[in-house]
C-alpha cells in the first residue's frame, strides 16, 4: 500500500518527472519555475540513495521491502517528497537501518561510529557506564571524577536542599560554597529567568557551561550547588562527573514543593495540582541522571539537622576525613 505523503510541492510530478534527479528538465518544466528545495530534505534524500547503494539494492527492491510506491520513493531521494514519519521508518526498515541512521544522528556519521554503537547496542547499563568512562580516559577529557575528589557537587532538584545542606557541608570542611546559579548570573550580566526569556535555553546551557568550566578551574576544593537542570544537557553534566565528587539529594515531590513556595516561589500556587504533576514528570525523567551521582541522600527522612550529620558522614567517609 502507499502509505501518506505531505502535500509537497513535488507531490503532483508525474511518475517520470519525479524519477529524474534534481536539476534535470522533465515534462513541463518550462510551464512553472521551479520551487526551491528545503536543505533538510535534500540531505536525507541523499542518506537514502547513499544507503541504498550500500545495501545493493534497487529502488524497485527498496519501494518493495517499505511498501511504498516507487514514486514517493524517487521524491523522497530526490529531496521533492516530505514524507511522514511512518513513511522513513518503513524505508529505515527496508534499507535495515534506524530511523537515527537515515535523519543524519551525528552517531551514524562514519563507520566507526556505526560500530561502536553496534558494540553497545545491547549493553547494560553497568557496562555502558565504563564504555563511557574509558572513553573519557581515551579522548583525555575525563570519563568519571577521581574516587575521592574535593569538588564536591550536589545534585538534585530544586528543593532538594542544595543550598543549605551545601552551605553547612562547605562550612564544616572548610571549602569555598559555589552556588553555580549566582556564577552564571555574573557572567551573564541578568538573572537566570532573564536569560532564558530573553535569549532562550541554548543560551543559558552556554552560560551554565562557562560558570561550571570556570569553578573547576579556579576551586581545587569547594561544595557547588548545581542547578536542578544541569543533568539535563550531556556535556555539561559529563564535566561534573569528571571532575568532582557527586551527591544526588533526594526529597519527596511534596517536600520539593514546599520548600520552593518557602524560598518564596508562588508559581506553583497557582494550578497546584497540574504543578505536582509537572514535578513528578521532571523527577521522573531526571533520575537515571541523578542516579550516576557517586553518593545519594534522602533530604525527606529526617529534620536539617539531622540530615546534615548524615550528609557530612557520607562526605567525610568517601573523603577519608575524620569523622
Amino acid at each position: 500500500m502507499d502509505t501518506d505523503v505531505d502535500d509537497a510541492p513535488a507531490s503532483h510530478l508525474t511518475e517520470a518527472s519525479a524519477s529524474a534527479p534534481s536539476g534535470e528538465p522533465s515534462a513541463g518544466a518550462g510551464l512553472r519555475a521551479p520551487l526551491e528545495k528545503h536543505p533538510f530534505l535534500v540531505s536525507l534524500g541523499g542518506r537514502v540513495r547513499s544507503l541504498r547503494a550500500r545495501r545493493g539494492m534497487t529502488r524497485k527492491a527498496v519501494a518493495l521491502a517499505a511498501d511504498v510506491s516507487e514514486r514517493h520513493l524517487a521524491n523522497l531521494e530526490y529531496g521533492e517528497g516530505n514524507a511522514s514519519i511512518l513513511v522513513l521508518l518503513q524505508v529505515a526498515g527496508a534499507l535495515r537501518c534506524s530511523l537515527m541512521e537515515l535523519l543524519g544522528d551525528v552517531s551514524t556519521s562514519s563507520p566507526e561510529w556505526l560500530l561502536i554503537r553496534e558494540l553497545l547496542e545491547n549493553a547494560d547499563e553497568a557496562q555502558l557506564r565504563r564504555a563511557r568512562i574509558a572513553i573519557g580516559e581515551v579522548l583525555g577529557t575525563g570519563g568519571s571524577a577521581p574516587i575521592a575528589s574535593t569538588r564536591v557537587a550536589l545534585i538534585g532538584l530544586r528543593g532538594a536542599g542544595k543550598s543549605s545542606l551545601g552551605q553547612m557541608l562547605a562550612t564544616d570542611l572548610g571549602f569555598p560554597f559555589v552556588e553555580l546559579s549566582r556564577e552564571i548570573e555574573k557572567f551573564a550580566g541578568c538573572s537566570v529567568s532573564e536569560i532564558q526569556a530573553l535569549y532562550g535555553m541554548n543560551a543559558y546551557r552556554r552560560y551554565e557551561r562557562r560558570a561550571l568550566e570556570e569553578t573547576i578551574q579556579i576551586y581545587p576544593e569547594a561544595v557547588i550547588a548545581t542547578p536542578g537542570g544541569l543533568v539535563s544537557d550531556p556535556a555539561n553534566f559529563n564535566q561534573l562527573l569528571s571532575h568532582c565528587t557527586t551527591v544526588w539529594l533526594q526529597a519527596d515531590p511534596e517536600d520539593h514543593m514546599r520548600r520552593v513556595i518557602a524560598q518564596g516561589d508562588m508559581r506553583p500556587m497557582a494550578q497546584s495540582k497540574e504543578a505536582m504533576e509537572d514535578l513528578k514528570s521532571i523527577l521522573a525523567g531526571r533520575a537515571a541522571f541523578y542516579s550516576k551521582a557517586q553518593l545519594r541522600l534522602d533530604t525527606s527522612a529526617q529534620p536539617l539537622e539531622a540530615t546534615f550529620r548524615a550528609l557530612r558522614t557520607l562526605v567525610r567517609d568517601l573523603l577519608q576525613l575524620p569523622p
